[in-house]
């Protein structure tokens, strides 16, 4: 086998492996995590409000509860899948975010998934922040996504965040967001 047909085959495995394999699942999690960059924070001018805070939910252990209890408190809402692979990427982010802050914001890690896969996608990944089970036809104070997407309130209920793309998290970019939210009385 000539030198340069070896290379092309161990190139083509390569790629193949990105398809077919846990290690193409990785690989784009690792790629998505590298090129992610911080959101971008709405101008002050143009922040909505949320509309309020009645909202059912359920928590880990599948009891409801009212989002009204956040009322006047910043808050950091991510909604996201097991399944969807932008999400894997970004939770890595959010547990560092939920490490450092869980004790000065409230986190909503929202799914409208059942438990089972969830408690296992959490088991395997170590994480430890607390899982939102979302009400599927309940409604929201604000736009429900699709799939993934994050949302930072702060205390007067102004949206400062509102994005649908994959993002870092714990960057310098939230870490001083949240610092200075948390800081304004």
């Amino acid at each position: 086998m000539k030198r340069k047909t070896f290379f092309t085959l161990i190139i083509m495995a390569f790629v193949l492996s990105f398809f077919v394999t846990p290690v193409g699942y990785w690989g784009k999690v690792w790629l998505m995590r590298l090129f992610a960059s911080p959101p971008e924070v709405i101008n002050v001018e143009e922040r909505n409000v949320v509309e309020g805070y009645d909202w059912k939910l359920k928590d880990a252990n599948w009891d409801y509860f009212n989002f009204n209890k956040s009322e006047g408190k910043v808050l950091f809402i991510h909604f996201w899948a097991s399944w969807n692979t932008p999400s894997a990427a970004e939770l890595k982010g959010i547990q560092e975010l939920y490490n450092t802050y869980s004790d000065r914001v409230d986190f909503y890690i929202i799914t409208n998934e059942e438990r089972e896969p969830v408690e296992e996608f959490m088991a395997k990944n170590k994480y430890i922040f607390p899982v939102t089970y979302r009400i599927v036809g309940a409604d929201a104070p604000f736009k429900i996504p699709e799939i993934q997407g994050t949302y930072i309130i702060d205390k007067n209920g102004a949206i400062v965040v509102n994005s649908k793309e994959t993002h870092d998290w714990d960057s310098s970019t939230v870490t001083q967001l949240l610092d200075s939210l948390v800081a304004k009385p």
